[in-house]
């Protein structure tokens, strides 16, 4: 008898350790489960979430392209169409043929942004270099009172730098619209970061070479750093592009007007009906904004690199 209860027993526990196992795939399997659902519903919410901020985004620039080809008597409409009856590309003739002359607000945009943007990465590449490489007495000092300026509102140098150009008689030049603001702490620092990264045996190596500061400085540093250098060109040609206070505060002649202020002090009237044409007004902006869209799309990878380069070392 007590044979035949141990068989039992022996023959219940593999059962046993079955059952178990089983009941552990279950749980496993239902874990799983529920954690597949919890993450497509993450992610569902996420892609829901990013589709509503890229159609707030992307909106306004799609309601000003389509708004450029409308008629005036349509974009005057009560309820506003999503998509243009007819394109009317004449728009985009009366914004270059109007009042705005957006042929000389181009051109001295670019020379603007050209010549500051080639000056201020002369500035910024030395300035990086002595900071980042040559050893002076009180260093780090001045390098930390030029970062203590970056908490300072660029605007409250409006008044002082007015008074300064003022007296200087730099008013309605090109030179007040490049001169003040070709030294940045932020492009300083950007950079500055970049040249920490590169080793300084290269330097001292160099230097038993012989070569000059200039010298390694253009023949090792730049090309290492040219992600940085790029990034740093094209924030500041878009910063050129884009500025409008100081421009509008220094310089309102027709002879050196930039575009954002002579976009911003057009009237697009129209003489027939006496009434603001929108629609040109829109293909104007469409023109301007074009350039700056364009640099974004093809150099966006450029600046992320540049930017992520730059801050791994302090």
């Amino acid at each position: 008898m007590q044979n035949t209860v141990e068989k039992d027993q022996a023959v219940s526990a593999p059962q046993e350790d079955v059952m178990q196992k089983s009941m552990k795939e279950k749980n496993i399997k239902s874990v799983s489960i529920r954690q597949k659902v919890v993450k497509a519903l993450v992610q569902i919410l996420l892609y829901a979430f990013l589709t509503i901020m890229a159609i707030s985004i992307l909106f306004p620039f799609y309601w000003m392209l389509i708004s450029s080809l409308k008629t005036l008597n349509e974009y005057n409409e009560t309820i506003p169409t999503l998509w243009p009856r007819q394109f009317h590309w004449e728009n985009y003739v009366t914004a270059f043929t109007g009042d705005l002359d957006l042929g000389r607000l181009f051109l001295n945009t670019c020379i603007v942004g050209i010549v500051s943007t080639i000056l201020s990465l002369v500035v910024t590449v030395l300035s990086a270099f002595a900071f980042a490489r040559l050893d002076f007495k009180g260093k780090n000092a001045l390098f930390a009172a030029l970062l203590a300026t970056m908490m300072i509102p660029g605007e409250l140098f409006t008044i002082t730098n007015y008074i300064t150009v003022s007296s200087l008689g730099w008013l309605n030049t090109f030179t007040v619209l490049i001169v003040p603001f070709l030294v940045s702490v932020f492009y300083i620092y950007l950079l500055r970061q970049n040249f920490l990264q590169i080793p300084n045996e290269l330097y001292l190596a160099a230097k038993v070479d012989g070569t000059s500061d200039l010298k390694y400085l253009w023949k090792v540093m730049v090309p290492l750093a040219a992600p940085t250098l790029v990034s740093i060109t094209i924030l500041k040609m878009m910063g050129a592009w884009n500025s409008y206070i100081w421009p509008r505060l220094v310089a309102n002649d027709a002879a050196h007007k930039l575009v954002t202020v002579g976009l911003r002090g057009a009237s697009f009237v129209d003489l027939a009906t006496n009434m603001v044409n929108y629609p040109a007004q829109m293909a104007a902006v469409v023109i301007v904004t074009i350039p700056l869209l364009l640099v974004f799309i093809f150099f966006r990878k450029y600046i992320m690199r540049g930017v992520s380069r730059s801050g791994l070392k302090g």
